[in-house]
């Protein structure tokens, strides 16, 4: 017994370490990217200021996007840690943390305590949860919650543990109150067809309409929802459930549509540095489905990735809520994997792939026309030159290194990759991308706070300004003297307009009277 609390206590030490080189490591170091962290943050800071903590706000208009909890948390952050980048990030870390414990617990009570470890880790470390668990929007903390309410009714339907069950209808309130319906659409899909795969179908009807649970869920979801009806009226039901929910199913919203084959470039670039473990899998399927809860996972998985696909609107991170599964069955497929050398071949091709950056950017150079593009890949090429490429060799030269160590395991070698990737993202990437893409709105928006001008926002969408400026903005077709936020693609439009600031495609300019 103290053997294994020993090891329990080594393991999630192991994981603590990985969790703070993934979620923290870096937290604030890059500016709020456009457009749903600068739209998540904005109205964070409106709430803070207005006082209204029952409905968001956006430039001065209702929000509708997402339910309160996530701007709660924010909010708090804000409070505690002031107004900053890191402030804003802080409760999506803090929800992978507690998603990735979840897997633990689960995996070590459910298998044991290393492939326990394995699965979390590899969570953690795996590329698109390692972005959404640091961006200052729902899904980190949405993912916590789906996957807790999801550990707790397989518990359910294995024990009859009636603590599972109001874990799990606790878990899927706090989660409709993060993200909306899709918390419970979710559970109550995936233990269906589980349930007819077991043939249980009555005891799945006795554990999705227990009374007490359903009591629970009601009690934390409920209040928000009939106070913001009450505030809001017919606006707020038109606004989130039918406009940001069934039509996002039924349509393609905001552009984001894609084709049924969208998700599995996201899930082999998602899943990097361990995709070819996801392939091991698949290779293993047959072999995997012959245990129960292998099967639950897998319909689980399943179901988001059809759900998804057949929704006409496609976002990459849409598909994240299917990997808390495929990391568990990820980690059971590694012993069964014939080829557990060839792990790092993806891996250092992508490595590669980034090495030969700057020269793709000047061969994009050559074939784009459009101004706003082109100010973007130019000011990519200013920053990519010689130090990149030894940067990213420096990733390659350590990942094949990792692969040769002696008396090292492949489980090691995957989790050793990915502390490559995680600091390479984190102390290099991500801080280059936000230098690009948001250092220009950052610095327009400080520069039109010192200056005390008013702004409107025309053929761009850069909520993030908001933040950093500290006001509102107009967003219509800008008059003579106005002082207008755009891109570069748009000064053709205006005649002789004065340049306050320009940078990477981004600009502030007054228009002459």
């Amino acid at each position: 017994m103290n053997t294994t609390k020993s090891e329990t206590a080594w393991f999630l030490a192991a994981l603590a370490i990985l969790i703070l080189a993934s979620f923290f490591l870096g937290l604030g170091s890059a500016p709020l990217f456009d457009v749903d962290e600068g739209a998540f943050s904005e109205a964070t800071r409106e709430m803070m200021i207005s006082k209204n903590y029952l409905t968001t706000w956006l430039n001065g208009a209702p929000r509708f996007d997402k339910p309160i909890l996530i701007y709660w948390m924010q909010l708090a952050s804000v409070r505690c840690f002031g107004l900053s980048e890191f402030a804003f990030r802080f409760p999506s870390a803090l929800g992978g943390t507690v998603w990735a414990a979840s897997i633990f617990l689960f995996v070590r009570k459910e298998i044991g305590n290393r492939q326990a470890f394995l699965a979390s880790a590899l969570m953690v470390l795996s590329l698109q949860v390692m972005v959404i668990a640091k961006a200052a929007i729902a899904d980190g903390v949405l993912n916590c919650f789906l996957a807790i309410t999801m550990f707790g009714l397989f518990r359910h339907y294995k024990t009859g543990s009636k603590q599972a069950l109001y874990l799990a209808f606790a878990a899927a309130g706090f989660g409709m109150l993060t993200k909306g319906p899709i918390a419970i659409i979710i559970p109550f899909a995936v233990t269906f067809l589980f349930s007819l795969q077991e043939k249980s179908l009555k005891s799945w009807l006795g554990m999705m309409f227990n009374p007490r649970g359903i009591v629970l869920f009601l009690a934390i979801a409920l209040p928000w929802y009939w106070l913001e009806y009450r505030d809001q009226g017919m606006a707020f039901v038109e606004g989130f459930f039918f406009k940001h929910n069934i039509s996002r199913f039924n349509s393609s919203f905001e552009g984001h549509s894609g084709s049924l084959f969208y998700y599995i470039p996201v899930i082999i670039l998602g899943l990097m540095p361990f995709t070819g473990l996801f392939f091991s899998a698949l290779f293993n399927l047959k072999a995997l489905l012959t245990d129960r809860l292998n099967r639950f996972l897998f319909i689980w998985f399943g179901f988001v990735f059809l759900f998804f696909s057949l929704s006409g609107t496609k976002l990459p991170h849409y598909m994240i809520y299917g990997y808390t599964p495929l990391f568990i069955l990820m980690a059971r497929a590694l012993p069964m994997s014939r080829h557990q050398k060839s792990m790092a071949i993806l891996p250092l091709l992508l490595l590669a792939v980034l090495a030969c950056l700057p020269l793709l950017l000047q061969t994009a150079l050559q074939q784009i026309d459009d101004p706003y593009i082109l100010a973007i890949l130019q000011g990519a090429v200013e920053l990519t030159g010689q130090p990149h490429a030894v940067i990213v060799m420096f990733a390659i030269l350590g990942v094949s290194a990792i692969q040769f160590l002696p008396r090292c395991s492949t489980e090691w070698k995957l989790i050793a990759t990915g502390l490559v990737f995680s600091l390479l993202i984190n102390l290099y990437l991500m801080p280059l991308a936000g230098k690009l893409m948001q250092e220009p709105v950052k610095e327009a928006a400080l520069m039109a706070k010192e200056k005390g001008y008013k702004i409107v926002m025309w053929k761009t969408y850069n909520p993030s300004f908001l933040v950093y400026s500290g006001s509102f903005v107009e967003k219509r077709t800008p008059e003579p003297g106005d002082i207008v936020l755009t891109t570069v693609k748009e000064l053709d439009t205006f005649t002789h307009p004065a340049i306050l600031y320009s940078k990477n495609g981004i600009v502030l300019a007054k228009l002459k009277q």
